[in-house]
């Protein structure tokens, strides 16, 4: 069985900075690609960031430089720096681990989410 847990999440003021860490725990062999969504109250989730394998990156356009998403293969974590948070990056937000290899099983997992509030 794999769990995905993030972690990281609070309340921070306009212009700082947060950063959120995930991990896959369980008998994994290996992981494809490893996300970041968001979800607002009220909203669609949405792709936040994305990282491969091979450290392939993409970013969503309201990230703009503000976001840096890193990943460590051998404990199965990554990570989503953010900076010059604004109130609009409010969320709740879930790490995603995709093609994740066990022992004779393949599958897709989410996390429970950790809430970031952006707020003076």
């Amino acid at each position: 069985q794999v769990q995905v847990v993030e972690s990281g999440g609070g309340l921070v003021q306009p212009g700082g900075s947060l950063t959120l860490s995930c991990t896959a725990f369980g008998r994994i062999v290996s992981i494809g690609d490893m996300d970041w969504y968001r979800q607002a109250p009220g909203e669609q989730r949405e792709m936040v960031a994305s990282i491969s394998s091979r450290a392939e990156i993409k970013y969503a356009d309201f990230v703009k430089g503000r976001f840096t998403i890193s990943r460590d293969n051998f404990k199965n974590t990554i990570s989503l720096q953010m900076n010059s948070l604004v109130p609009e990056d409010t969320a709740v937000y879930y790490c995603s681990a995709q093609r994740v290899k066990t022992w004779g099983y393949e599958g897709d997992y989410w996390g429970q989410g950790t809430q970031v509030t952006v707020s003076s």
